[in-house]
């Protein structure tokens, strides 16, 4: 296994600026709709400004129910406010870029999120990518964490807090 090349993306009730702050919040910490799958928790910098730096755990039994957990660490590569963010996974069990981009849809009342990644297997994921479909389980986190990002904008109030 060389590596993934994943295209997954979803539409979200929400405008893009909405959209990109949950983004942002997620990736500093606030575990508010990629769990129980995945935390981030921020190393140095800010994660929209390049050069931060975002350790990110994948709970393979999900948060608090033991199994393994899979770390790597992000490194932001480049940051265009509201609409792209480029990191690159440079330690841990992932090497390679992955993109989050926004796009505006329905003059703006709709975003359609997605995440380009393409990373590579390392140490112990390397082992675990010969006998398990990987890139099928990160897509799969990836869409839960999609449907729960809309289902947590959508439903809040207009101009509410998020």
């Amino acid at each position: 296994m060389n590596g993934y090349d994943i295209i997954d993306e979803a539409v979200v009730d929400a405008p893009a600026d909405v959209v990109w702050e949950a983004l942002v919040a997620e990736f500093r910490g606030a575990a508010r709709w990629w769990v129980p799958a995945n935390t981030f928790e921020t190393v140095s910098g800010a994660p929209d400004e390049v050069g931060g730096r975002v350790a990110v755990t994948v709970h393979t039994k999900g948060v608090g129910n033991g199994g393994p957990k899979l770390r790597f660490t992000a490194r932001t590569q480049s940051v265009l406010p509201g609409r792209r963010m480029t990191v690159e996974y440079v330690d841990g069990v992932f090497r390679g870029p992955a993109d989050f981009i926004l796009e505006p849809l329905e003059e703006g009342r709709r975003t359609r999120i997605t995440m380009h990644f393409r990373g590579r297997p390392h140490g112990k994921l390397k082992l675990l990518a010969k006998v398990a479909d990987i890139g099928a389980e990160h897509s799969k986190a990836t869409q839960a964490a999609f449907a729960a990002l809309n289902g947590q904008l959508a439903s809040a109030p207009v101009g509410g807090a998020r």
